[in-house]
């Protein structure tokens, strides 16, 4: 009978793994998510500190029973679900769920993670576990906490004041007021007429062009030219003034370091 029982989310990832830790392992799945928050009102309570109640989800059932007879009999258990906050909460509640049982005892429980399902990988996350990191479980648990207030508590008003099949969340919410804001700022705007000046200029190794940056001694600003009358008037001033040549009055050289753009993650991705 196998000594040691190793947790992953997925049964293709488990039937796999299961061929490279050989007869003292036990691997299983757990397909995902194991417990969710009760469906109903009271699920998260903010007078309590937030406290929240979960349940098993129904379809997970019967391999959270899986998972419990073989911890059951297991010396060590490994809890390998995916290395982000999803996967250290769905290690979390696992190892809930068996301390609940009392199938844990002291045994010892380790969290282990890796990126890439190779034999050197697997062994090396086996050799080197930790503990369920509480602040990630935290994370998940904040996320899942604002979902369920935000939606729980938005989306029947909704459905009572604008429409039926409406809903409302943590991140569509606030966004879509970022979107109407941003559109009441378009359509707030008003079209203001500005010139420039920009002189093209000839020099015997390399020609380039130079924008106005100072007019009648102070800086020119966006709107100082409001009209064509105005920029012509300018433009005259500067070519009398000039009288056909203008000098180089500073030369700044400066070093500038231009890193690649990082690679895209799916919301990047989609932009």
């Amino acid at each position: 009978m196998p000594k040691n029982l190793l947790i992953v989310e997925s049964p293709a990832k488990a039937k796999t793994i299961n061929k490279y830790l050989g007869s003292d392992f036990q691997v299983l799945a757990s397909y995902g998510h194991v417990r969710d928050l009760v469906p109903k009102e009271g699920a998260v309570d903010p007078d309590a500190g937030f406290a929240m109640r979960y349940e098993l989800i129904d379809k997970n059932q019967r391999h959270v029973e899986a998972i419990a007879k073989a911890a059951k009999g297991a010396e060590a258990l490994y809890l390998a679900t995916d290395p982000d906050r999803e996967g250290e909460a769905i290690s979390w509640h696992i190892e809930e769920i068996l301390k609940q049982r009392k199938l844990i005892g002291d045994k010892p429980v380790h969290r282990v993670v890796f990126t890439e399902i190779t034999p050197r990988a697997i062994k090396e996350a086996i050799a080197s576990p930790r503990k369920v990191a509480s602040a990630l479980v935290d994370a998940q648990q904040a996320r899942r906490a604002l979902d369920y207030l935000v939606g729980f508590n938005l989306s029947p008003v909704l459905w009572r004041k604008v429409q039926r099949g409406l809903s409302a969340g943590r991140v569509q919410s606030p966004a879509l007021r970022m979107i109407v804001e941003r559109e009441e700022e378009i359509e707030a705007f008003v079209a203001r007429e500005y010139w420039t000046i920009e002189a093209e200029l000839a020099h015997p190794t390399q020609s380039f062009s130079a924008r106005l940056v100072k007019l009648n001694g102070k800086k020119f600003e966006q709107f100082d030219l409001t009209d064509g009358q105005s920029a012509e008037a300018a433009r005259q001033r500067l070519l009398a003034a000039a009288g056909g040549k203008l000098d180089v009055a500073d030369v700044q050289s400066k070093e500038r370091k231009r890193r690649p753009a990082p690679p895209f993650i799916t919301s990047t991705l989609q932009q």
